[in-house]
């Protein structure tokens, strides 16, 4: 067999700039390390959110006094340093450090809570602070002798004075928040001779 007559081997040729394989290839890059870029500034993207500055309770004003801001990445929900609702109320205690919740606030015409002192026969728990959840008891004599009754539960702390009593000496005064409209049945039954005492909940919040 002749090799001349033998296929010839076809040549390799570089690829031009107009080759449309190159073209997109180069568009793929640039699209890759766009989408990295793109990603990688959105996760180190933070931005001012206000936090509490110390224990919040349910009907504190907030104010400038009584915030913090922080930068943060985190999704909708909290409250902008740059929108601060000055004047609303807050609705649920919020811990010191912890960002503030737009649903944790509202207008004043809208909270229905009602701060009541209550002073305590018995020495407070360690956990009664304000923000801490407890319960309400009135000790009394019944007729089938002494008896306890729950006046009222789950309620918040909005505030402690500790050896405030003018009764009785070193009595412990707290300031609890009742719904309004249980307010005149929650002073009735306090009225009532007896003895009253405030029971924390375990894990009932308070710091």
């Amino acid at each position: 067999m002749n090799p001349a007559s033998g296929p010839i081997a076809g040549r390799l040729t570089r690829p031009g700039w107009t080759d449309p394989r190159l073209i997109v290839g180069l568009l793929l890059i640039v699209l890759s390390v766009w989408g990295t870029t793109l990603v990688v500034s959105r996760a180190d993207r933070t931005e001012p959110f206000l936090v509490a500055k110390g224990t919040l309770t349910p009907g504190t004003v907030l104010s400038d006094s009584n915030v913090l801001v922080s930068n943060v990445r985190i999704g909708d929900g909290y409250i902008p340093a740059d929108d601060a609702p000055w004047g609303a109320v807050v609705t649920r205690t919020i811990s010191p450090g912890e960002l503030i919740p737009q649903s944790a606030v509202s207008g004043s015409d809208e909270f229905d809570l009602r701060p009541v002192a209550v002073e305590s026969a018995l020495p407070l728990a360690a956990g009664i602070v304000p923000g801490a959840i407890v319960d309400v008891w009135l000790t009394r004599e019944g007729l089938m002798g002494t008896e306890s009754v729950l006046v009222a539960s789950g309620l918040v702390i909005d505030q402690v004075d500790q050896g405030s009593g003018s009764f009785s000496q070193g009595a412990e005064t707290v300031y609890v928040l009742v719904p309004a409209r249980d307010v005149g049945d929650f002073l009735a039954t306090l009225a009532e001779e007896g003895e009253v005492v405030v029971v924390g909940i375990p894990g009932g919040g308070g710091t």
